[in-house]
């Protein structure tokens, strides 16, 4: 019965986003591993996602794997990253910059949207399962697939604990 519940759950067809909708806004909430996709105002899809393996607060420096919060802007798009695609994140803004100067710690950077490592997308949504990341939000490959043809640079994105 187990098997065949993990199946179910594997297979379950998920809400696909209309192939021309433009998302305008990202929100992600922390704590209820939920990134939400906001067009013209509206919210359109809700994502599970897994952040950071040391998911609670802010990001204090370089390696301390937590997810940043704050207000900022998709930076770019790479379809060859080394994680199926990726969607960057404008981290660090001007106020992790001068936290991590006071602190005398790195402020690090490369924080990503991005799918599987290469290789393993066979993983799919079991990925959720736990937090997983040195500090990206990660998604399945085919979810990134669609934020990857929604979302332009220079998209708001909002992470909130």
């Amino acid at each position: 019965m187990f098997t065949v519940a993990l199946a179910v759950y594997y297979f379950y067809p998920q809400q696909k986003l209309s192939p021309n909708i433009k998302i305008d806004y990202l929100l992600i909430l922390k704590s209820k591993r939920h990134l939400v996709a906001y067009s013209n105002g509206q919210p359109v899809k809700t994502y599970k996602i897994s952040l950071g393996r040391n998911p609670i607060g802010d990001k204090e420096y370089e390696g301390d794997k937590k997810t940043p919060e704050g207000v900022y802007y998709i930076n770019g798009k790479n379809p060859t990253s080394g994680y199926y695609k990726n969607l960057g994140i404008s981290y660090p803004n001007e106020k992790d910059i001068a936290a991590c100067r006071k602190a005398q710690k790195p402020t690090g950077g490369d924080v990503k949207i991005h799918g599987l490592r290469n290789g393993l997308g066979f993983i799919g949504k079991f990925q959720r399962w736990m937090d997983w990341t040195e500090g990206c939000i990660a998604l399945t490959n085919q979810e990134v697939e669609e934020l990857y043809n929604a979302v332009a640079i220079g998209t708001k994105i909002e992470i909130q604990q």
